[in-house]
């Protein structure tokens, strides 16, 4: 995987300031029940499990083993050691799993990361039980207008534009014979007000990808808008929405 290179300072980064609190992921609980179709014991796969924030959030609404497939040893050293979740070294496009062995595998904000996503589409397909689910959580190309930290750092739309799209992800997919079956926006409100997100602001420049390309002019006035922002008290709306695909 490409685009940030994880050692312990930016993993550590990365938990502190995009790593979301578990009230404020319950959108995403309820978006990946209808499509998972949960079942006790059933594995799923974690595809750049990052700092384990969803695999263990799996574990604990769904009740389900995760396997949580991470490259950067810096980030799988935060994931938490619990006996429902089996931490693996890998990536997408080398996945240390048996043939056939997972009920689901989820991807979130991983695409744009994965160099061959095409590849990556014919592994998955192989760990992957007849019918299984991938659900892909992310930000696609042409879609980044509710993105919170595009609205802030308008600048930031000028790498969004490179990620994988929807219909080339689709693409990539169907050629190791997944079908779309659902493309659906989640709003998720993981901040309680523009102060946090202010306090936030300078960590999440050297965790998000999308913040890293900022330059510092396009930073400072970025942070000077919600600065002025939080002086005003003005009303704004503090919801971000990422997609969910859904393919089988």
């Amino acid at each position: 995987m490409g685009r940030i290179a994880y050692d312990a300072a930016t993993a550590a980064s990365f938990r502190q300031a995009r790593e979301i609190r578990r009230d404020g992921l319950r959108a995403w609980e309820d978006a990946v029940r209808r499509h998972l179709t949960p079942v006790l014991g059933m594995t799923v796969l974690d595809i750049g499990a990052g700092t384990g924030a969803f695999a263990t959030a799996f574990c604990d609404w769904y009740g389900v083993r995760v396997v949580a497939v991470e490259p950067a040893a810096a980030m799988r050293a935060l994931i938490p050691r619990r006996p429902d979740v089996d931490v693996r070294a890998g990536h997408a496009a080398a996945l240390p799993l048996e043939d056939g062995s997972a009920d689901g595998a989820w991807l979130s904000t991983v695409t744009h990361h994965v160099p061959d996503l095409a590849a990556a589409a014919r592994e998955i397909r192989r760990v992957l039980r007849p019918g299984a689910p991938v659900l892909i959580r992310n930000a696609f190309a042409g879609r980044g207008e509710r993105l919170r930290i595009v609205r802030w750092f308008p600048e930031t739309a000028r790498l969004l534009a490179t990620y994988p799209s929807v219909e080339q992800t689709c693409k990539a997919f169907a050629a190791a014979g997944f079908t779309p079956i659902a493309l659906e926006p989640v709003v998720q409100r993981d901040i309680a007000s523009l102060t946090e997100l202010l306090d936030r602001v300078e960590t999440l420049r050297t965790a998000d990808t999308l913040m890293r390309s900022l330059t510092d002019e396009e930073f400072a006035r970025g942070r000077r808008r919600i600065a002025a922002a939080v002086e005003a008290g003005t009303a704004t709306d503090l919801t971000s929405s990422l997609d969910l695909l859904v393919l089988r």
